[in-house]
């Protein structure tokens, strides 16, 4: 127990001083760290669905994206421009606060998760990856065309001058100086970003060893004997649809708050497959595996700009960077999962007698 305290605040120290340290080589450093966060907040938020009910969702970037236009929405000038009466009703502009915007996002994403979760309650397997997948299509395609005869997300051009995270008046879009020290704003949404990671990881962990939790597992080994020991498997697929979605919304409202843009291109099918990528590299249902590889694969895209450009020089400009990126990444993927097909941090197996070795009786 104390090996593990000791361990703890190892962590807990080099987490804080992380980025103070980043930030001495650029301000581009501490974003990739924020935005890893970012990523490990959607992962865990995947992972109560996929990893613990063993439902294969590939439309979750549809929760981000509602999280994300609900915050651009109630924090940009767009809806004044173009509704007389918001503006009439409120003169000094909408600008939430992070208290109501959070529960929003959370209620907002969770509603739309039973919404999805609803019709697709007997799928399994691929023809529930097909479904949710078109799911996400639907929603990107609706954000992207909901501008006429009423422009609401305003089409592909996207929401911009979107206000950053304020919490009782304090700015995170603001540079805090401290004497001779100053705070850049990425490192101030660096913490804020921590703290919700830390937040939803006690959850998941609560979640995990909870009696819901617990059905949430049997319904992923056998769900015809989980119902039959009495789960009502239909309340606990809507439960994890909705409880996996909260996490995409406050993500979704996060990333919009850091970006101060939002538009359709951000939550394409590719974001939702590298989620998913993520808890399966890390380890399925196992919540340090799923951060492990929401941080490699959220990371290894950024720094693998510093390899693409200096292969890209050495061929004469021929292969595009950002191909060669998705290409060393995709090789890097398949390496790991030739080496641990059970990802890189899988979860402990309980309830099985660990293998002895068969020896020989003498005789």
């Amino acid at each position: 127990m104390k090996n593990k305290l000791f361990l703890f605040i190892i962590a807990a120290l080099a987490l804080l001083a992380l980025p103070l340290f980043a930030q001495q080589f650029g301000q581009g450093w501490v974003r990739i760290l924020a935005l890893a966060l970012l990523y490990v907040l959607l992962a865990l938020g995947l992972n109560i669905v996929v990893g613990y009910a063993g439902l294969l969702d590939l439309g979750y970037v549809a929760f981000y994206a509602v999280g994300a236009y609900m915050y651009a929405l109630l924090a940009s000038p767009h809806l004044m421009e173009n509704f007389e009466w918001i503006a009439n009703a409120f003169p000094n502009g909408l600008h939430t606060p992070i208290w109501l915007v959070i529960p929003l996002a959370a209620g907002l994403a969770a509603l739309a998760g039973v919404l999805l979760g609803t019709p697709v309650l007997k799928l399994r397997g691929d023809y529930l990856a097909i479904v949710t997948l078109g799911f996400g299509e639907i929603i990107r395609v609706f954000m992207n065309n909901l501008e006429y005869p009423v422009n609401i997300t305003n089409g592909p051009r996207g929401l911009d001058r979107i206000d950053p995270m304020n919490i009782f008046g304090f700015e995170f879009g603001k540079a805090v100086t401290i004497g001779d020290f100053t705070m850049p704003a990425v490192t101030l949404y660096y913490y804020l970003f921590l703290a919700l990671v830390i937040f939803s990881v006690l959850i998941s962990y609560r979640l995990e060893r909870s009696r819901i939790g617990r059905a949430w597992m049997a319904i992923r080994e056998d769900e015809i004997a989980a119902k039959a020991m009495g789960i009502n498997t239909r309340n606990m697929k809507l439960l994890a649809f909705g409880m996996g979605a909260t996490f995409g919304g406050v993500s979704g409202s996060m990333f919009a708050s850091f970006q101060g843009f939002v538009s359709p291109e951000s939550f394409s099918l590719q974001e939702s497959v590298m989620i998913v990528a993520m808890i399966v590299l890390g380890g399925l249902g196992h919540i340090p595996g799923v951060i492990l590889g929401a941080v490699l694969l959220a990371a290894l895209p950024e720094v693998l700009r510093y390899v693409a450009g200096p292969l890209q020089e050495m061929t004469g400009g021929r292969l595009d960077a950002a191909i060669l990126r998705q290409l060393l990444i995709a090789l890097a993927m398949i390496s790991i999962m030739l080496l641990r097909p059970r990802g890189l941090w899988p979860s402990p197996e309980h309830g099985k007698a660990a293998p002895r070795p068969v020896t020989k009786l003498m005789r």
